[in-house]
């Protein structure tokens, strides 16, 4: 087989007679042809991917540029969706061209169309080769399956081949990467004298029946106490505890935790939270009852700070509908101030984001800036303030550290890492990972996810192989316990891998290469949430074969399961204020797939210069 590449077309346009017309002529440096086949029935169509010097449909081509040899023909199938009625015919789906030129052959199925249009014709952002498919239309008249209108629009402006996936060259209108001032409304400190205030929740327990209800009251303790039911009567207790700590000369207030257990899943709760004079009332919704076929939408960040571009990845994932989130460390940066400003940081962080981690769980992990270790200061205590200030239920999992433990919730075991703590074999977290793998049950929790905050794949020069030595301890693991997605920060930029491992590798011999391995985990860096560092922008060049999307542009993400087979993933950029659907695929569960294929997952090694398949564009099913 030989490189096969795409044409670049501008505005292409299929008539009724089903002849092509070119507002403008193909780019003769790129050569590639489409062709569509008569339908062969009243449902399916096949479209033929040829690459050649010639571009042809339905058996008439006209030639651009020195012909060349052909090679061999790519084809699949694409099903037809539901109709959907429209003032000029059965609109049958809209979908997006699936591009299998140079793929490995497992991958040659067909194309399912889970991109649905429900209120109208709306554009389908592919990226993957240098084009868009804008709008593709298929129309039934009496079994005839007749082309309306099929519209590509070239936009390298945006994106650039590698010799992987995508780099994209996108360029942002930045907001300065400056904290947000202390007197901004974002920062507000309630009413009251002594009014509970930097109120966030977590996962209380293993299984999703139990959450922490963490504030601080600034002036006095006050009571511990938490006021909970299914209405505003508020017909249970919860009693908590109360600490602060020192950091350099900040004293911090009162900070309060309280463990509220024995809920009822997939029910809302009502809390108040009183401190004498001053109380709060707020609400939450416990997770649906563990099952393997329960939906369930997650989000995604990392690295959030609290910039103005943070204010806006915070406000886009509050409108995203996810449940809960995964938050991938590096919190509040408040190790960028010295002296008494660490604290004030860690007071106007908390406020930032209780608009959200006052109802809905956030769960944590540790990142570099929570480490704190300032020994000009007399702080040598690494993550004094994170720990005092955001609890885990690591005792549920059975984890001696705060800082790696593990969770169950709807459908998803989850599992934290921490990066910046000991791991290496006989250590802790070690030990504690290889007992906790053991006891997922894929059966009832069959999506398995992992949280770190150091990528262990990372094609940017920012943090390049950080990860490794943790790449090095846990990869196999990750393979063989078939490790759906593994979520990172610490990289302010975005990234998504393929699926791949490089696990035959040793200081003696072995393939020191990564390979395409459908038992291994997608690697995702959301470094991306908005802090005062900025973004990191250089990518290495060329773009590494295991690297599917990349973006140097703050945003979020969200993962929404649907059943035990399949999840939904975006990556959401933060464009001018505007959150901006970017990256998608749909996300295969490992441990079904396995069942479903058995031995047909192998190992192959990844081509340099060759094209990978388009970014899967979903919706829903």
């Amino acid at each position: 087989m030989g490189v096969r590449q795409v044409v670049r077309i501008i505005d292409l346009k299929l008539g009724p007679s089903i002849n092509p017309t070119l507002s403008q002529p193909l780019d003769c440096v790129t050569r590639s042809s489409l062709a569509l086949s008569q339908p062969l029935d009243g449902s399916t169509h096949v479209v033929v991917l040829q690459t050649q010097a010639s571009y042809g449909l339905a058996g008439k081509t006209t030639t651009y540029g020195q012909p060349r040899d052909p090679l061999q023909l790519n084809t699949f199938n694409i099903p037809v969706s539901k109709t959907i009625n429209k003032p000029y015919g059965k609109l049958n789906c809209l979908f997006s061209l699936f591009n299998r030129l140079k793929t490995p052959s497992s991958f040659a199925h067909p194309y399912h169309p889970l991109y649905r249009c429900s209120k109208g014709v709306e554009p389908i952002v592919i990226g993957k080769y240098g084009f868009r498919i804008e709008l593709l239309v298929v129309e039934t008249r009496s079994m005839l399956l007749q082309v309306l209108s099929l519209v590509f629009f070239f936009f390298s402006a945006f994106v650039k081949n590698g010799n992987a996936g995508i780099t994209s060259t996108f360029i942002r209108s930045e907001w300065p990467s400056n904290d947000i001032p202390l007197d901004n409304e974002v920062f507000e400190v309630p009413k009251g004298h002594n009014a509970p205030q930097q109120v966030h929740i977590t996962q209380g327990d293993y299984n999703g029946k139990a959450v922490i209800i963490s504030w601080v009251t600034p002036d006095e303790p006050g009571t511990s106490k938490v006021q909970y039911g299914v209405s505003k009567n508020y017909d249970f207790t919860a009693e908590g505890t109360v600490r602060n700590y020192t950091f350099y000369n900040y004293t911090s207030g009162y900070i309060h935790q309280c463990l509220v257990d024995g809920l009822e899943y997939d029910t809302k709760y009502y809390y108040k939270i009183d401190s004498g004079d001053s109380y709060r009332e707020f609400w939450f919704q416990t997770p649906p009852k563990i099952n393997p076929d329960i939906a369930y939408k997650f989000g995604i960040i990392g690295d959030l700070g609290q910039t103005y571009n943070s204010l806006s990845t915070l406000e886009h994932y509050m409108q995203s509908g996810a449940e809960a989130v995964l938050f991938v460390g590096d919190l509040a940066y408040a190790d960028r101030y010295m002296y008494s400003d660490v604290g004030i940081r860690w007071d106007t962080w908390g406020r930032f984001i209780e608009r959200s981690a006052a109802y809905q769980p956030w769960m944590w992990s540790a990142g570099n800036h929570e480490i704190e270790y300032m020994p000009d200061m007399g702080e040598v205590i690494p993550f004094k303030s994170y720990l005092n200030r955001y609890p885990t239920p690591h005792l549920a999992s059975k984890s001696s550290s705060p800082l790696w433990y593990a969770i169950r919730r709807a459908s998803a075991h989850i599992i934290v890492l921490s990066s910046y703590s000991p791991f290496v074999k006989y250590t802790p977290q070690w030990e504690w990972l290889r007992k906790e793998l053991k006891r997922v049950d894929r059966e009832k929790t069959p999506w398995l996810i992992v949280l770190m905050h150091v990528p262990i794949y990372n094609s940017n020069e920012a943090h390049f192989m950080e990860g490794e030595s943790m790449r090095a301890v846990f990869e196999e693991w990750f393979v063989h316990y078939k490790v759906d997605v593994i979520f990172a920060g610490h990289v302010h930029a975005y990234e998504r891998s393929y699926r791949i491992s490089n696990i035959h590798y040793n200081v003696s011999g072995g393939d020191c290469y990564p390979v395409a391995d459908k038992s291994a985990p997608v690697y995702i860096t959301v470094g991306d949430g908005g802090n005062q560092e900025g973004l990191a922008e250089r990518f290495r060049d060329p773009q590494p074969d295991y690297s599917a999307f990349r973006e140097a542009s703050y945003g979020h993400s969200t993962l929404e399961i649907k059943n035990k087979t399949h999840a939904l993933y975006h990556w959401n950029r933060n464009d001018d204020g505007k959150k901006v659907p970017t990256d998608a695929f749909v996300l295969h569960n490992q441990h079904w797939l396995y069942l479903h294929r058995g031995s047909n997952l192998r190992r192959r090694k990844l081509k340099k210069h060759h094209l990978r398949r388009v970014v899967d564009w979903a919706s829903s099913f």
